[in-house]
Parts: C-alpha cells; structure tokens; sequence
C-alpha cells in the first residue's frame, strides 16, 4: 500500500461537476493497492498516517498529529501511485491491484482510517474521473510505502 499524505488547509473532490466531499485543515491522502496489501498493511498505515506529527505546536515545531489538531482526512483512491517507469514513457500499473480486490482494501482502509482519527474520513469514488482541489498547507507532503515499514 502506497500513500501519499498532504497536510492541506482544505480539499474537495468533485465527480461530473458535482461536490461529493471536501475537508478543512487535515490530510489529503491518497493511496494505492497492490495484490500482496493485507489488513496488516490497513492497520499500519492508518495509525501511521494518523500518527504523524505534522502539524505546528506553540512553539512552530511539527510535533502535533491530525488528531491532536481535530483535524479531517480526505482519501482518494489513485492506482497510478503504483506506475512503473522502468522502460519507456507509457507508464506501466501492473502492480496495482484490480478492483475486485482493491475496492474492499480501499474500504476497509478508509474505515480504519476513521477509526483511528475518531471520526468518519471522506472519500473519492473509486474508479471515478475526479477533480481534486487542495490547498497544500508548508507545504507538506510525505510518500509511505507499507513493505517498506523498516
């Protein structure tokens, strides 16, 4: 599973012109599956990401989480975090997993993602064409990847 999480002021989706979610200060995430992703792999990037301290204390340090700050997160499903650029210039997404499998994943990873932020998160729509608009925040943006936990 690959992510990646932006520290944003605000950010919406919008699908066939119309707004279907937006969030104020929080996270913009967005992530990929791949086959060999598992509920180990949900669980450990949700508590990472909701986790990290990005965001100023009194002091100006990033030493606050999302939800030290009451923060919301936006998760957009993106399987071009999975493209191959080895050879050529067309892209290759063999690693990222079908929608038979990473729709489940996706689901379930936005649940645990709520569970862990202790409120619901707002989402894309999975295999839709949407328009997402943010307002980077530093800014402030941090790549995970879940087989690279070490």
């Amino acid at each position: 599973m690959r992510t990646v999480t932006q520290r944003v002021r605000y950010a919406s989706v919008t699908i066939d012109g119309q707004l279907k979610s937006r969030i104020g200060k929080g996270f913009l995430v967005l992530v990929g599956i791949e086959d060999r992703d598992n509920q180990e792999d949900i669980e450990w990037m949700a508590k990472k990401i909701t986790n990290l301290r990005i965001f100023d204390d009194e002091n100006g340090v990033m030493n606050r989480s999302v939800v030290d700050v009451d923060g919301e997160i936006l998760v957009v499903s993106q399987f071009t975090l999975h493209a191959s650029t080895k050879k050529g210039n067309r892209p290759s997404y063999l690693k990222a997993s079908k929608p038979e499998i990473a729709i489940p994943m996706y689901e379930a990873f936005c649940e645990e993602v709520g569970i862990q932020l202790g409120k619901p998160v707002q989402t894309g729509s999975f295999g839709a064409d949407m328009k997402v608009e943010l307002l980077n925040d530093g800014p402030v943006t941090i790549l995970i990847d879940s087989q690279n936990k070490e």
